[in-house]
């Protein structure tokens, strides 16, 4: 438990300790004392966000104001211990090879090490599970997690098959990035595009491999109409790093890795809020909030409260003003602002008054 006082508001010291707090992988609850009034917070309380470490908890203890909230909050903790525990605190970059079978994901993490380690073979679905693989590279360490490919559901008849898909899932669910290998003889399929979706979904930093190049005859235009396709078939991943390899002749193999560091870092920037709110003024100057039925959206603030991926929290004076349209054009904006290649970054809506 954090506590810390509103008068003074989040001082330098107090991002310090927030920081240590987050690295410790432990349940933290912020608490912010000397709020005299709850029925209407200050608009000081929205400065503690700022802090990246939760909810701020309002109360008074001189009055003993908002003590049962706070308890509730704690209790919702207990148990939790394990859990925290079990997180690794290095800065390993877990990435998850996914893709349809017999792309060449088992291949393209076998010239990663450069030997044999994980069985190739032209049978679909030889990799029935997903497999851990140690990786260090200057320095930098990295888990690499070779899947099974997700087929159609038409074809998945067998429970093999069906725990096959369900390890795909889990290896998402653990991933900080993954790379998502298609097959360029094949283009885009639908099985790619609903991978894809779960990875994006999952907030997951993202990679579009496109393999075997090797194989395809080019001439001048042949990278665009690919780039192209990409784009219109995954369209809801725009952000999302894309790539041309061969894993057959190593061809641009090596340059995987300058990219899942970056992609990577994006996942866990941490914006300034007071970066964040010039950006978000500008972006409203630019670009007047909608209005329903008379009533004009007002947005007063903005501040980042996580990580991986990096989420925003709009406070508003009504929630169902915000159009998707215009989260989406402040999206475009802090993009250009801040960067965030390869990553998803996401938005939670407030009314201010809750």
């Amino acid at each position: 438990m954090f506590i810390t006082d509103l008068q003074t508001g989040p001082i330098d010291e107090d991002s310090k300790v927030a920081n240590i707090l987050r690295k410790s992988k432990k349940p933290i609850v912020l608490v912010v004392n000397k709020v005299d009034n709850m029925r209407e917070l200050p608009l000081e309380i929205y400065d503690f966000y700022a802090l990246g470490i939760g909810d701020p908890v309002p109360v008074s203890a001189s009055q003993g104001l908002g003590t049962g909230d706070l308890l509730d909050e704690v209790v919702k903790h207990f148990g939790k211990r394990g859990e925290y525990e079990a997180e690794s605190d290095d800065d390993t970059i877990k990435v998850a090879i996914i893709g349809k079978p017999n792309v060449g994901k088992s291949s393209l993490i076998n010239r990663i090490l450069g030997e044999e380690r994980l069985i190739v073979s032209n049978i679909p679905g030889t990799t029935r599970d997903s497999v851990d693989t140690e990786y260090v590279r200057e320095g930098q360490k990295y888990i690499f997690i070779d899947t099974a490919g997700m087929r159609r559901k038409s074809k998945v008849k067998e429970d093999l098959e069906k725990y096959s898909l369900v390890r795909t899932v889990a290896a998402i669910e653990k991933a900080d990035v993954c790379v998502l290998l298609i097959d360029a003889t094949d283009g885009v399929t639908d099985q790619d595009t609903k991978i894809a979706g779960i990875a994006h979904e999952r907030g997951k930093a993202m990679i579009i491999v496109t393999n075997k190049w090797d194989l395809i005859e080019k001439d001048n235009k042949t990278m665009n109409k690919f780039l192209k396709d990409i784009e219109n078939e995954f369209a809801y991943m725009a952000y999302s790093e894309k790539m041309f390899i061969s894993v057959l002749t190593g061809q641009r193999v090596s340059n995987l890795f300058n990219t899942i560091i970056m992609v990577n870092e994006n996942r866990n920037l941490r914006i300034k809020t007071g970066m964040l709110n010039e950006v978000l003024t500008e972006a409203l100057a630019m670009n007047a909030p909608p209005q329903d039925k008379g009533r004009a959206l007002r947005i007063y603030y903005a501040t980042q409260v996580s990580v991986r991926p990096p989420t925003f929290i709009l406070f508003v004076n009504d929630t169902e003003l915000m159009h998707f349209s215009y989260r989406r054009y402040l999206e475009n904006q802090f993009r250009l602002a801040f960067g965030f290649k390869g990553t998803p970054i996401h938005f939670i809506v407030r009314n201010r008054k809750d």
